[in-house]
């Protein structure tokens, strides 16, 4: 897959909503935005990131869950110059969503972590742990035989956790890619 070439047809968080979104959605996805924070820890990490990383989220701008992980993905890449982040409507660009399908469905979003010569480091999406916690909760009730707990009552900042711990995750193994330490000489 030519990742570069679907990455390249990505676009800006700001310009995505713009021209996939109403101003309702507009609206949904600015109200996260604004909740968002991202701990002194989350920054400091995010700045000493070493390896460039490209982020494509395919997703859609009428997506409830798009409208909860696309703030965080965009606060993510505001804080780390070595983050840029790109995305695709799931439904204007058909063929990768149906490469990304997950358990047979066209799940959002999918998050396709590239490295700076864009090749896949890894994928992520469409719910975090928390979210299907969250949800298992509210389906299944509290007696739920998972054994799982749910998420206390800052959702939002486990979810951003979550995807924090991914970043970081693809970051390390970024920074430790023997062909990436070679090209660096580091």
């Amino acid at each position: 897959m030519n990742w570069q070439e679907h990455y390249d047809k990505g676009l800006p968080y700001h310009e995505f909503l713009s021209k996939f979104g109403t101003s309702q959605h507009l609206q949904r996805w600015q109200a996260v935005y604004d909740r968002i924070r991202l701990t002194d820890t989350h920054q400091a990490l995010l700045q000493g990131f070493v390896r460039e990383m490209h982020l494509l989220c395919v997703a859609g701008a009428w997506c409830g869950d798009c409208v909860r992980e696309g703030p965080i993905l965009q606060h993510i890449a505001e804080s780390s110059s070595k983050i840029s982040l790109r995305f695709l409507d799931r439904d204007d660009h058909a063929d990768l969503a149906a490469q990304l399908a997950i358990n047979d469905g066209l799940r959002i979003p999918m998050v396709l972590f590239l490295s700076e010569d864009d090749f896949e480091c890894a994928r992520f999406g469409e719910r975090t742990l928390a979210t299907y916690r969250k949800m298992t909760t509210e389906q299944l009730g509290p007696a739920c035989p998972t054994g799982i707990v749910p998420p206390g009552e800052d959702y939002l900042g486990v979810v951003t956790q979550e995807w924090m711990n991914e970043v970081e995750r693809v970051q390390l193994l970024l920074r430790l890619s023997a062909r990436l330490r070679h090209k660096h000489g580091d």
